[in-house]
């Protein structure tokens, strides 16, 4: 990888929940400066969801202007089209500016758009929509792995929203949603980014996770989910945030606290593999820079990556 044409490129972080994104972003926006942070996470938009999605707090982000944090209420849905646009919209901005944007988070469907666009699927179905809306998860699980496998090995299987598009579009079309994005997989132009990967064995980023979950605990996650649940602030997206959606099951009297608690553990943990499966994909892209985080002390992680920038320590 040469210096010149990287100097000037926009970095992206991708990387597993708990893996450091946040903290790799700021440290590279401050030896770059002037450089903002552009957050590629489908939970950080939502207002009052601080302690649950991690949400970087001021101290965290050192100075450094975050953008795509705390955009809307947790009663509105927000697709991966609003976030290219305003992504896109962000990044120009920045560069106008005269700032660098670095581009982190771990909602890789919205990085994979950023770097190679969207495919152009059929338009909503509202009746298709209301018949799968009807069947549960494990249902909608079951078709998936039935009509498009590559498709269930890149979704959680909670995440419904996007299972159900899924099939909406199997319905529409007769073809899995997989096959028909694959320009994804196709020869790419020149691009403005650099991807970074944190990559985590998996026993360590579980452990991460687990802290993690603790940390967010004694720092009052219990409360503020109970507030947005009894002003009815959730909308049918946030309430399947993780942890949030625990909280809810212990809240409407259907798990105690502590199994509340270790349901969010282990469904962290679980997104976590699905993470890995959408970081071995887009760990493929050309210049893609991989930080083995287990073996590289993260002191060093943002030195590696101005290396390959060819900018200056």
């Amino acid at each position: 990888m040469s210096a010149s044409p990287m100097r000037s490129a926009i970095p992206i972080i991708a990387g597993p929940t708990a893996g450091g994104k946040t903290a790799l972003a700021v440290e590279l926006a401050l030896r770059l400066a002037p450089a903002q942070v552009i957050s590629a996470d489908s939970m950080l938009l939502y207002r009052g969801m601080d302690i649950g999605t991690a949400k970087p707090t001021l101290d965290e982000r050192r100075g450094i202007p975050h953008h795509l944090i705390d955009i809307c209420d947790p009663g509105e849905a927000f697709t991966v089209h609003d976030w290219l646009r305003a992504a896109t919209a962000a990044i120009n901005a920045v560069v106008s500016s005269g700032s660098r944007p670095i581009v982190a988070g771990g909602t890789h469907l919205y990085i994979k758009a950023l770097l190679d666009g969207l495919f152009d699927g059929p338009g909503a179905d509202a009746a298709i929509r209301a018949e799968l809306d009807a069947l549960d998860n494990g249902t909608l699980r079951a078709a998936l792995l039935a009509t498009d496998p590559v498709a269930a090995e890149r979704l959680h299987p909670n995440d419904r929203r996007r299972t159900i598009r899924a099939l909406e579009v199997f319905r529409l079309t007769g073809a899995p949603i997989s096959s028909l994005q694959k320009q994804w997989d196709a020869e790419r132009p020149d691009s403005p980014y650099l991807l970074v990967v944190l990559a985590w064995p998996t026993e360590i980023i579980n452990r991460r996770i687990n802290d993690r979950v603790r940390q967010m605990v004694s720092r009052g996650f219990v409360a503020e989910a109970r507030g947005l649940w009894e002003a009815q602030r959730f909308g049918p997206q946030a309430r399947e945030a993780l942890g949030y959606k625990q909280l809810i099951a212990h809240f409407e009297g259907r798990c105690s606290l502590d199994d509340a608690i270790e349901q969010i553990k282990i469904e962290t943990r679980r997104f976590a593999k699905n993470q890995r499966t959408w970081l071995r994909r887009l760990g493929t892209t050309p210049g893609c820079v991989r930080l083995d985080c287990d073996t590289v002390p993260q002191p060093e992680w943002a030195g590696i990556v101005l290396d390959a920038m060819g900018c200056p320590r």
